[in-house]
């Protein structure tokens, strides 16, 4: 986060120098697009790029460190990996998904008949589908689990409980996903050196307000949570890459299809501007918590 502050600034310069050089003269097809892109976007967005790279940067020095820690793990019973039969993993992935999204979308199905929201003019075509749906439902859940509850969590129980890891992991899964400047901030001057840490000031900021953190972070750490304990009982991460396909999928899907209601009597408490922002989200996480808790039982290891 810090470095990525530091070269938010030359980044924002860069690209939009970039942007600038596209007008006046000619270049290669994909520095164009790049061109294109860099002068539409704010300084919001270098600073996305700026902590991607900048993950990508320091990731070799976080595996060499893993690889000096001792390898005595604090709970083994709660570390074990289980390599299940591939019939097995595809049920846990598609009973993960089944619960997630069905539960989600039936949300959003008692949602709309409330009113909250209503459906949009026109309505996606199938190519869009698959860009906005499909291809997030499948790639998200299998790079972030395998980093969050694969890596991360695996970390964390070498030195933690497994409470205690599941909460730390869920924290910072959530934490991410808001690493981006609040809608209406402003930037005074995207181009001074100290600007990526203004941006940096802002989106922490963003954590106090009581509005933001109970019905949108909490949503996310309750999320995390969930998906941590079903890889922790199963031993494996094809339940939680289940459900994380299928809150995906539900969530994009209706976002494609519906739209929020302004001024409605559940907004902005009970709901948001997406099913994955209120209270009654939150909730709907609950009871998905209390359907997985029955269903893991069929694929706990310890049990078996």
């Amino acid at each position: 986060m810090l470095l990525a502050a530091v070269i938010t600034p030359w980044i924002y310069q860069g690209g939009k120098w970039l942007a600038v050089t596209a007008e006046q003269r000619e270049l290669p097809a994909i520095l164009e697009s790049v061109a294109g892109s860099c002068g539409r976007a704010e300084i919001g967005r270098f600073y996305d790029r700026a902590l991607l790279f900048s993950a990508l940067l320091l990731f070799p020095v976080m595996l060499e460190w893993i690889k000096h820690q001792a390898g005595a793990v604090a709970y083994p019973e709660a570390n074990q990996r289980k390599r299940w039969p591939w019939k097995s993993a595809c049920l846990q992935v598609i009973v993960g998904f089944l619960i997630a999204g069905g539960l989600l979308m039936a949300l959003g199905a008692v949602l709309e008949f409330s009113g909250a929201y209503a459906a949009k003019a026109n309505p996606p075509g199938m190519s869009r589908l698959i860009s906005k749906v499909v291809v997030p439902a499948v790639a998200a859940p299998l790079i972030e689990e395998w980093l969050f509850r694969g890596l991360f969590l695996g970390l964390w129980l070498r030195f933690a409980r497994p409470a205690v890891a599941c909460i730390a992991t869920a924290l910072v899964f959530a934490f991410l996903h808001f690493l981006k400047l609040p809608a209406g901030a402003v930037i005074a001057d995207p181009t001074h050196a100290l600007a990526g840490f203004e941006l940096l000031g802002k989106i922490l900021l963003h954590f106090t307000e009581p509005l933001f953190f109970l019905t949108d972070f909490a949503s996310l750490f309750v999320a995390g949570l969930i998906l941590g304990w079903a890889r922790i009982s199963t031993g494996a991460l094809w339940f939680s890459i289940g459900l994380h396909s299928g809150w995906v999928a539900a969530f994009k899907l209706f976002n494609l299809i519906f739209e929020g209601v302004h001024n409605h009597a559940l907004r902005p408490w009970g709901v948001g501007e997406s099913l994955r922002v209120g209270l009654l989200p939150l909730l709907t996480l609950g009871l998905t918590a209390l359907v997985c808790r029955w269903a893991l039982r069929r694929f706990n290891p310890a049990s078996r």
